[in-house]
């Protein structure tokens, strides 16, 4: 028996520039199961995102959903695209299971945690304030280098991870510190500057963009005691939930985030194509 993708729609072309195509996944022309390709908004034409692959459930086991997968890789580098993405729900044991399998790579995954009605209580010695104009600028400038360089260092090309950094910081702070629904606190222990946070405000719930303990007062808990406060400023702003980012092989944070509660909501691939 033959597997193929047969298109269900002419190829889109939207007006961020990307383009998309859905396709059936056919088995002797029969219909088995679907998939959509498209280029990455923020990476431009060279990547392609793969989503909503989806074998029926009397096909499934029978390699479909391999060369299904293999097959819109062609249609990848058909594109010019030299790399692909997909994410991966937590709980899709045998769609994680396929990835590794043809070679993708976590890259970094998402992790969230219901939060109480009350907020937890910073250590004694810790409180947090908002940051400073003064201290805005230096800290965006390294912020900026630091999140192209997370990337660069997990096979993103320097160009790319820069670009995306930029359009980053230009979207989700274009006020600066006067950005509407972002918190940017700086964390003090016994009177000393030690961390900052960036959290920002979403519909439903919080979300961690950036979290760091100066290098002088690392392996002290500070880390934790500003996670804490992440959690802190969410209940208060009536936000039940709390999400963040962690990069693969940050260990040191996985196992933080962890340690608090916080569960894995999904885990987000690449494969280069050569």
């Amino acid at each position: 028996m033959t597997t193929t993708l047969r298109p269900t729609e002419p190829l889109q072309h939207h007006a961020d520039g990307t383009r998309s195509r859905r396709y059936q996944v056919c088995v002797n022309s029969r219909p088995v199961g679907a998939i959509h390709l498209s280029t990455h908004a923020l990476f431009g034409s060279g990547v392609a995102r793969a989503a909503d692959l989806w074998i029926d459930e009397p096909d499934r086991g029978r390699g479909r959903g391999t060369v299904a997968a293999l097959a819109v890789e062609e249609v990848a580098r058909g594109w010019g695209c030299r790399r692909i993405e997909v994410s991966v729900p937590a709980d899709a044991v045998a769609a994680l299971r396929l990835t590794s399998a043809l070679g993708y790579v976590t890259r970094n995954r998402g992790m969230e945690k219901r939060l109480g009605a009350e907020p937890p209580r910073l250590p004694a010695g810790s409180r947090a304030r908002p940051m400073s104009q003064e201290e805005y600028g230096p800290w965006e400038a390294r912020a900026r280098e630091s999140y192209a360089r997370i990337w660069i260092e997990r096979g993103v090309p320097e160009a790319e991870a820069y670009e995306k950094s930029r359009r980053d910081h230009d979207e989700l702070l274009a006020r600066g510190t006067d950005t509407e629904d972002v918190l940017i606190s700086v964390l003090e222990h016994e009177g000393a500057p030690v961390g900052t946070l960036w959290l920002a405000l979403q519909d439903d719930r919080a979300f961690v963009f950036d979290v760091e303990t100066d290098a002088a007062h690392r392996g002290r808990g500070n880390g934790r005691t500003l996670m804490l406060l992440a959690e802190a400023q969410a209940v208060a702003a009536g936000r039940p939930v709390i999400g963040l980012n962690v990069f693969a092989g940050n260990t040191p944070a996985e196992r933080l985030y962890e340690s608090l509660g916080y569960r894995t909501t999904a885990h987000h691939l690449y494969k280069n194509l050569l």
